[in-house]
């Protein structure tokens, strides 16, 4: 195997672990808060995509590629809103009952899934990368990084650092760590932890939706979108640590740049195969992840 080849499958698993990173981070938040298995969160995902969709719609034609960029916080505030709308109506009701939040949230998926193909149809759909994400940079014969991989990588980044910047130096993000670590000694300080529970929700829903926009970049965009990624993500999030932000990063690169190696080397399900296999025997060492959540109680 040639250095070119290596270096172009790390490169591309790094560009898949900008996404994964960009889904388990909500994922991870989400269930270290409320206790709440959501299969619905890569619907989320394909609300962004269709939003950025219909943001190339509205603005076709319009020169420098402007609307994408404005594509990144209108994924994130729609498919925020839409998550805080459910939470608020659906997925309060299913704190600390994994059983039934299976089972909700995997209806609510095929719910949010038909629902798009009603209004956009069955076909998957394009979006066009704007002019300035189109070509690569060269490193060397056999070798390009594509500019709309090194975009989300950059995205991913970016995200990263203001959900570090949100959760170590906010008020808000105080709050989030608190009722993590320790639900009823939040409420007896005066924490509104069914506040925290909603704002969670409609974070990590909203990093979904730029993690969508980001997807539509690397190809056409569908009703199952969010399904092609949604298990790697809870890989993720398990290999890492629930509620650790270091723990997530760390999973995200491994599982990343782990899966297109192995399908590379072997075939495509085959790789998947030896991913999922390595994640079960680790978890038979360390059944909590990379990384344990601290908390404090009484004995």
């Amino acid at each position: 195997m040639s250095t070119e080849i290596i270096l172009s499958q790390v490169f591309n698993g790094l560009s898949l672990s900008s996404i994964l990173l960009l889904i388990a981070l909500g994922l991870s938040i989400t269930f270290g808060i409320m206790g709440v298995i959501n299969f619905a969160h890569g619907e989320f995902l394909m609300i962004g995509a269709y939003t950025t969709y219909i943001l190339q719609k509205v603005f076709v034609g319009l020169g420098g590629g402007t609307y994408f960029l404005l594509s990144l916080p209108l994924a994130f505030l729609v498919a925020g809103t839409i998550g805080f709308i459910l939470e608020k109506s659906l997925i309060r009701f299913l704190y600390g009952r994994p059983y039934e939040s299976i089972l909700a949230t995997w209806g609510l998926s095929l719910i949010l899934q038909q629902l798009a193909r009603n209004i956009f149809g069955a076909n998957n759909v394009e979006v066009t990368a704007p002019s300035w994400l189109q070509g690569g940079i060269t490193l060397m014969e056999g070798l390009q990084l594509p500019y709309n991989r090194l975009f989300i990588m950059a995205v991913a980044v970016f995200c990263v650092a203001g959900m570090y910047f949100y959760l170590y130096r906010s008020r808000g993000g105080r709050k989030m760590r608190a009722v993590m670590q320790n639900r009823n000694m939040s409420a007896c300080v005066g924490i509104k932890t069914r506040s925290v529970d909603s704002m969670t929700f409609a974070i990590g829903s909203g990093i979904a939706g730029v993690a969508g926009a980001a997807v539509s970049l690397l190809g056409s965009i569908g009703p199952s979108t969010g399904q092609h990624y949604i298990i790697d993500a809870f890989m993720v999030v398990v290999l890492g640590g629930v509620g650790k932000l270091s723990g997530t990063i760390a999973g995200a690169v491994m599982i990343g740049v782990a899966s297109p190696l192995f399908e590379f080397i072997t075939t495509s399900s085959m790789g998947k195969v030896i991913v999922f296999a390595l994640v079960i025997i680790f978890l038979q060492w360390r059944p909590s992840g990379l990384f344990t959540l601290k908390t404090r109680a009484l004995d």
